[in-house]
This record gives structure tokens, C-alpha cells and sequence, in this order.
């Protein structure tokens, strides 16, 4: 049976990155995005594009239904960043936006799809989350908050997901090369600041999804090895 994977955030960078590899893998794939670019990328590989704001539960609803009758892999990949520094000045609806793309479509994936992993018997979920994850960065603070946020969910829920046959974990990259920091990548290389290709972060995710433990939280710094987090005991 042809395995199935709907991935958000796959008009470009990471996400088409994703799809390409799955593709190439003899697994079906359901691509999100708001950016129309996405049909492009369903063209492409041979799958299926569902174009909208993933702020919206319903986008979420209709890529799962568009999987059809199994989910195997979810990549949860979608993120924008913030421009606001400081919470006085914060503007609002840019404020929404950022904590309902990277936070909210989280768990309105997860809400769409974990139905049918329960169904067919298990699956497995990535989130693609950030250093900005596992430490402040005073650069993005509202970016940080909803990252934190996400790991948060992946350490409080992925062992009552093991239970069910559902490996749920996190890949944390450094500054990646993609669209979404296309704007600043001039500054970095200036700075000597390294960056992360999106294929070696869709590469990290693809690993991840058929082979971590669940609960993984793996780290990927420009030119190391690929590494594991390990959060310190409370007690």
C-alpha cells in the first residue's frame, strides 16, 4: 500500500524540500501552503497541492481529506517570523498572524489528522521547530515564544502519542537558507554568519520520520553533525 504524507509549508524551502525526498520514496504527497507556488510543487512530484492559510482550521481538514484513507507522515513545517521587537509596539494583526501560523496550525493539523493515524494503526509527525526552540532570541522574541510553544506540545504529548502507535517529534535548525530568510541573507554572509541549506534540514526531517524515537528533538547546526537534545531533569 502506497504510504501518504501531507506536508504544510511546501511552496518552496524546507517543505518542497520534504515532498521532493518523500516523493522519491514512493510516498504519495499532499502539499499546503497559502502561496500559490505549491501547485507548482504538487505538479512536480507528482501530488497534490491544497492552497490556503493554514490560520484557518479548515486548510488543515482538507489536506488530510485530500490524503485520503491514511496518513502516514505529517510534517507540521509551516512558520513565518516577526518583525516586532518589543510587545509596547507590537502590531496586533501581524502579531496574529505569527502565532496562528506557527503555533495554531500546529495543533489544527494535528486535530485534522491524528483521526485517521489512530484508524489505520499509527504514523508519524515532525514539527519543524528552531534553535529558537530551546533558547531566547532576542532578535524575533514573538518567533521564539510560539517555538517554544511547539516543543512544549511535542514534550507533553509524544509519550501518550507512543502509546498509540504515533511517533511525534521536533527537528530544530539553525539559521536556514530559505525563503523565508531571503531578506537577510546578504547580512548574514557579511557577518560570516553560516547558514543551513533546506535540503539538509528536509533531509533531517525525512530521517526523522521514519527512524526517531518518539519525543526526539533533533538540533542541526551549520557544518556538525546532527545531534539530539536532551532537556535536563526538573527533579
Amino acid at each position: 500500500m502506497t504510504e501518504t504524507a501531507v506536508i504544510t509549508g511546501a511552496a518552496g524551502g524546507i517543505g518542497e524540500g520534504v515532498a521532493r525526498l518523500l516523493t522519491a520514496a514512493g510516498v504519495r504527497c499532499v502539499v499546503v501552503d497559502r502561496d500559490p507556488k505549491v501547485e507548482g510543487v504538487a505538479a512536480a512530484i507528482g501530488g497534490t497541492a491544497v492552497v490556503g492559510d493554514l490560520t484557518d482550521p479548515e486548510v488543515s481538514r482538507k489536506a488530510v481529506d485530500a490524503a485520503g484513507d491514511r496518513v502516514d507522515f505529517l510534517v507540521l513545517n509551516a512558520g513565518i517570523n516577526c518583525a516586532d521587537k518589543d510587545p509596547a509596539t507590537l502590531d496586533l494583526g501581524r502579531y496574529q498572524a505569527v502565532v496562528g501560523v506557527n503555533q495554531h496550525s500546529v495543533v489544527y493539523g494535528l486535530r485534522a489528522a491524528l483521526p485517521v493515524m489512530r484508524r489505520t494503526g499509527g504514523g508519524s509527525i515532525v514539527v519543524t521547530a528552531s534553535h529558537a526552540a530551546l533558547k531566547g532570541v532576542p532578535q524575533d522574541p514573538i518567533y521564539t515564544m510560539t517555538k517554544h510553544a511547539v516543543i512544549g506540545l511535542v514534550r507533553a504529548f509524544s509519550g501518550t502519542l507512543a502509546a498509540e502507535g504515533i511517533r511525534f517529534s521536533a527537528v530544530c535548525p539553525g539559521l536556514v537558507d530559505t525563503p523565508l530568510t531571503a531578506g537577510g541573507r546578504e547580512r548574514f554572509q557579511a557577518a560570516g554568519i553560516p547558514m543551513l541549506t533546506s535540503d539538509e534540514v528536509a533531509a533531517a526531517i525525512v530521517d526523522t520520520l521514519r527512524m526517531a524515537e518518539p519525543g526526539t528533538e533533533v538540533v542541526l547546526h551549520p557544518g556538525r553533525p546532527v545531534g539530539r537534545y536532551v532537556p535536563a531533569p526538573l527533579d
